[in-house]
């Protein structure tokens, strides 16, 4: 199962926040956990590397073994390893979701696609790991279009520029390959590459 322990906590021990709520207890308790906050250590490349596979696992709430499936994907394709590897999971359902504003963060946008709130292409969803290609429409079942919990996210989520969303119909679709510095992860993705080469 994905990480159910405090998110704050645990966006303190990554030294990232990874919802705005985390965000806002770090600016007041910015050390790691722990009695006076851990000490810090100089880390090791392996200390580094392991670090930033950490971070960017959290931010996409993802299992271990899933975000190395992500990566033997992504060995596989040509180009930059790193850049292939956020493109594909910037192109699952929760994160689309979650990019486009329909939900606030990652967890919540996991949460809606698994409750059956969703549609690809007209159909029902609710398996929030589906590849999501440019052509495809991803929208709100008519029934859950007027979620408040969606309408407070649109009110306050910044969308992805690579995202086209449609307010009237409550749909939404990439309008282009994201690029790496346009996607809101903050990771070295040649460090996650470079743990998963070992």
């Amino acid at each position: 199962m994905s990480y159910k322990g405090p998110i704050a906590k645990k966006s303190r021990a990554l030294g990232i926040p990874l919802t705005q709520k985390a965000a806002a207890i770090m600016e007041k308790r910015p050390a790691p956990p722990g009695q006076h906050g851990a000490r810090k250590k100089s880390k090791s490349d392996y200390g580094l590397q392991l670090l930033e596979k950490q971070r960017l696992k959290f931010q996409y709430d993802l299992k271990e073994y899933q975000l190395k499936k992500y990566f033997k994907s992504a060995v596989r394709l040509k180009g930059s390893t790193s850049e292939k590897l956020l493109e594909l999971l910037e192109r699952r359902l929760d994160i689309l979701v979650h990019r486009a504003g329909f939900a606030s963060t990652v967890y919540m946008a996991r949460q809606l696609v698994r409750h059956g709130h969703f549609q690809l292409n007209g159909k029902n969803v609710n398996f929030p790991g589906i590849k999501v290609g440019n052509e495809d429409i991803v929208g709100l079942r008519e029934k859950s279009k007027t979620l408040q919990i969606v309408k407070e996210s649109l009110a306050r989520t910044t969308r992805a520029p690579y995202v086209d969303i449609d307010l009237e119909r409550m749909e939404c679709k990439f309008n282009k390959v994201p690029e790496g510095h346009e996607i809101p992860v903050v990771c070295n993705t040649q460090a996650v590459t470079e743990y998963y080469s070992r």
